[in-house]
């Protein structure tokens, strides 16, 4: 017995299947007339769809923003002595131009071994850098005041290193330069691990200060901080601090060690 055919009961069209679509054929030929003409462009329109650019940057008005940073406040208790730190910074500005604020210091024994406040005008270089130049005051071992010129580089490098590097001309005639590069490791949302490498070079020999000339001192952190939110964040961390050349001779002449390893405590904030 033949197969039953699959397409019975099926009836197809008749005619040409183009015919299914007569009516929708929209009409291109080359010399149909829009139904509104378009204007032509003006020398108006040009100027006004591509504004002169000034300096590079887009245009966003007269906005004024701030930031101030509490990187570091720790404490530490070693067998020898206990003591405090601080490190700060704070900007004031728009996307070019800032004013500059940034203070370091360190307490030991109960009295202030070193703090300096520097006043500095940044301009922007580039999309990462920022050129600083401006003055520091600084209360140097022994209560010794002394007033720099300042001129240096902020930003960050490849492969996200933040950097300061800052040169300094002393009113006597001394020349000065600190290192500064951090690198953050997200090891969580919240948990970040932050190694720091400082470095401190000074021109000639300052028995005042008990600096003596080229690398002066070093200083190696690792510190774990816990962000309980963006703007506040407690942390643990070792430092290794270690004194060079005339420097560590000063030290020791004054009974104190060229070299010092440290566990602190402390907090970061910002606002």
């Amino acid at each position: 017995m033949a197969p039953a055919d699959p397409y019975a009961g099926h009836a197809m069209p008749d005619g040409d299947g183009a015919a299914l679509h007569a009516g929708h054929a929209a009409d291109l030929s080359a010399d149909a007339a829009p139904r509104e003409p378009i204007p032509a462009i003006t020398d108006a329109d040009r100027a006004a769809a591509f504004p002169e650019l000034h300096h590079g940057h887009m245009s966003h008005g007269a906005t004024i923003n701030s930031l101030v940073r509490l990187n570091r406040l720790e404490g530490w208790d070693a067998d020898h002595d206990s003591g405090q730190a601080w490190e700060a910074d704070a900007w004031i500005g728009g996307d070019v131009q800032r004013l500059w604020l940034r203070s370091g210091g360190e307490r030991e024994g109960g009295r202030t071994e070193s703090a300096d406040l520097e006043v500095l005008y940044g301009r922007g270089i580039s999309a990462w850098w920022d050129v600083v130049a401006g003055v520091r005051h600084d209360l140097a071992l022994g209560g010794d005041s002394q007033s720099w010129a300042a001129i240096g580089l902020i930003g960050m490098a490849p492969y996200r290193f933040e950097v300061s590097a800052t040169a300094y001309i002393g009113e006597s005639g001394q020349t000065a330069a600190h290192l500064g590069i951090e690198y953050e490791m997200l090891l969580t949302n919240r948990l970040i691990l932050q190694p720091v490498v400082e470095l401190d070079v000074s021109g000639k020999d300052d028995p005042q200060r008990h600096v003596g000339s080229g690398l002066s001192s070093a200083e190696a952190g690792l510190r774990l901080r816990y962000e309980i939110n963006r703007r506040f964040a407690p942390y643990i961390g070792v430092v290794h601090e270690r004194s060079f050349g005339g420097t560590a001779d000063y030290r020791q002449e004054a009974g104190e060690a060229a070299r010092d390893t440290r566990f602190v405590a402390g907090v970061r904030l910002w606002f």
